[in-house]
């Protein structure tokens, strides 16, 4: 057996996540070609690096399948229920950053808050005799977040594309989606309420709760913790 270091597999968060370790004497690489999700680890012993789509590492996270992984915030926290009783987070990794926001047009003049938009949804329930939408691929964050300030009249799209364009294409009235630097909202007249997000979300490095440990596996995460200073 060995500990099981879940990774992006991919990209800027991969490429981060290497340098990130890398800065605490642990080397990650990839082995094979690109096409080939391998992948080494060098700096402690009975350590296996697994390269996943950050997506899918909550999920072998909360199955003990892997015993750490780095992902987003965000995508614990909407995949898993009751995340906090599955994952522990050890340390947040200083990239990766975006909020998750509620936008609505530009051209909403009036609607600037979340009271704006309960009283918006009303009006709208009442003239279009169904309720305002909501084109997000984050349905648990959101409606948690809404619930809490009271927001009514609404429902959730689901939406796995470009969530900002769903509005020009009248698929949905308003949006909830991550964001880091607003130019994709802008460029579709979109304007996020002046409100906290419904989450701010970075790369974690989380640990399963529910991965065993038998002792060897332990000695090896002791040993990696002790590196990585988490």
């Amino acid at each position: 057996m060995s500990i099981k270091l879940g990774v992006p597999s991919k990209g800027r968060l991969m490429d981060k996540t290497f340098d990130w370790f890398g800065s605490r004497d642990v080397r990650l690489a990839r082995t094979g070609s690109d096409r080939e999700y391998a992948g080494a680890v060098e700096g402690v012993e009975g350590v296996e690096l697994v390269l996943l789509s950050a997506g899918e590492i909550p999920r072998e996270l909360a199955a003990g399948r892997i015993h750490l992984g780095v992902t987003g915030t965000d995508l614990v926290q909407e995949k898993l229920v009751q995340w906090d009783q599955k994952v522990e987070p050890l340390a947040e990794l200083g990239f990766g950053f975006a909020d998750l926001i509620i936008a609505v047009p530009n051209c909403w003049v009036d609607v600037n808050t979340l009271d704006d938009l309960d009283a918006a949804a009303a009006a709208f329930r009442e003239k279009h005799g169904f309720r305002m939408r909501i084109a997000t691929k984050y349905h648990r964050l959101v409606r948690h977040y809404l619930h809490r300030a009271g927001v009514a009249d609404y429902q959730l799209v689901d939406s796995q594309g470009a969530t900002e364009g769903t509005v020009k294409n009248l698929t949905a009235e308003a949006i909830a989606d991550i964001t880091s630097s607003g130019e994709t909202l802008r460029a579709n007249h979109l304007k996020i309420l002046d409100e906290e997000p419904v989450l701010r979300s970075q790369a974690t490095l989380f640990r399963s709760r529910i991965a065993k440990l038998e002792g060897k596996d332990r000695a090896a995460l002791d040993a990696l913790r002790d590196l990585l200073g988490v």
